[in-house]
């Protein structure tokens, strides 16, 4: 039997640096669908997705990358004529029976009503609140922007046949914008228990790390990670421990020299961008992990891919105390109030000092993700959908997913 084939859209990302695209390729190609990838242009060697078997990435140039609001605009509308172009093409070879969009731009719900026209399920994969992360970007917003962006957001989740939303939050946005409940399926975000290794039997030797891993972009308070290391320094001084940040994005520079300015240079360190081993070998070795990202509506509503990896590792966090961040972490989180720098520091100040209470929010974090936010549980509701669409009855058992080839990690759709 053909195998039946879903077109996958993404804009903001190559596809082999996104890993919840990654694994949902994976999972679609382990339960029988040929899946293609049209995405920005990465590694220009690559044909196939990494880790894949058949999975064919149809990659389009970049040339224009977004600051502010007109060249993000300019970036969007470069991105929706290339992709327009390569799903025109999908479509001409018979290959896309289905097509999911991933977000943001929220911009493509004039393909949806073409694709939909054609009698083909348009899926969208809600990766971020687009409008909440303009706000939360700093600065005064502008409420026209705004609008149109709540609008637009609108317009792309009817015109959706079916939505992915990454929580219960995201569901609750997509109710209240118009759409069916029951169109509406949760797949969170997070490793497969292939991409983890063992956790080891005891704790490395060395100093203390804590570690924050993820974007660097003006909407996740990384500044606040490097400011908290100043305050740790006046809690236990500039040995035995060490804050660890990594990851990349817009502010990387600035807070090289936030790091260098305020003389931290000693106890923070950057790592660039670190595949997905090198995640692994990071995160098992960490002893705290940080995520700083502020009280505001996007972060309220968010599940941050960093959280779930952090967790997958057993390694405890300190976060501002935000409700789908309590609703993932539960106890083995320590929660501060408000996400200043000192209330962080004192936070991880006081887990270094209780080995006791590290070593029990490590094994509740292992088991929240063993029982609950492993991509072993979202795999079988994200193929589930797909099956339903395109009336696909192979329903064999999902093999154990292959862990994927090293990729940077985690992803920009950091947030949800």
């Amino acid at each position: 039997m053909k195998r039946p084939s879903v077109t996958i859209l993404v804009a903001n990302l190559p596809a082999e640096k996104d890993r919840r695209v990654i694994r949902e390729c994976l999972s679609l190609e382990a339960a029988g669908f040929d899946v293609t990838v049209v995405a920005p242009r990465g590694d220009r060697t690559l044909k196939i997705l990494p880790g894949s078997e058949r999975t064919r990435l149809r990659p389009y140039p970049i040339v224009v990358y977004g600051s502010g609001v007109l060249s993000f605009a300019l970036e969007f509308l470069w991105s929706f004529v290339w992709i327009t172009i390569r799903l025109l093409g999908e479509l001409f070879r018979g290959r896309a029976q289905a097509v999911q969009v991933c977000n943001p731009p929220d911009i493509y719900f004039p393909l949806a009503l073409l694709v939909r026209a054609l009698g083909r399920p348009w899926v969208f994969d809600h990766h971020d609140l687009s409008p909440e992360v303009y706000i939360s970007r700093g600065g005064e917003p502008n409420p026209l922007v705004s609008r149109v962006l709540v609008l637009f957001e609108k317009l792309t989740l009817r015109t959706a046949t079916a939505v992915f939303a990454t929580n219960e939050s995201f569901k609750a946005n997509a109710v209240s914008r118009g759409v069916d409940p029951s169109k509406v399926t949760v797949v969170r975000n997070g490793p497969a228990f292939a991409e983890i290794a063992p956790a080891p039997s005891e704790r490395a030797e060395g100093p203390y790390r804590v570690v924050y891993l993820g974007v660097f972009g003006p909407q996740d308070n990384v500044e606040g990670a490097v400011l908290a290391a100043q305050e740790l320094i006046e809690l236990r001084g500039r040995t035995g421990w060490r804050m660890i940040l990594a990851g990349d994005g817009e502010t990387a520079t600035e807070l090289r020299e936030l790091t260098e300015e305020r003389g931290l240079t000693d106890v923070v360190e950057f790592t660039g961008w670190l595949n997905g081993p090198e995640v692994d070998a990071l995160l098992r070795d960490a002893d705290v992990a940080l995520q700083p990202d502020l009280p505001n509506r996007m972060n309220q509503l968010s599940t941050l891919a960093k959280t779930v990896e952090y967790l997958g590792r057993g390694v405890p966090v300190v976060a501002a105390d935000l409700i789908e961040t309590h609703a993932t972490v539960g106890e083995a989180g320590l929660y501060v109030p408000n996400g200043t720098p000192a209330e962080f520091a004192q936070a991880i100040n006081a887990l270094l000092d209780d080995p006791d209470l590290r070593e029990r929010m490590r094994k509740i974090g292992q088991e929240r993700f063993r029982d609950f936010l492993s991509w072993e549980h979202q795999s079988a509701e994200y193929v589930a959908v797909w099956r339903r669409l395109l009336r696909f009855d192979n329903t064999a058992r999902i093999p154990a997913q292959r862990r994927p080839s090293p990729t940077p990690s985690p992803t920009p759709t950091d947030a949800p």
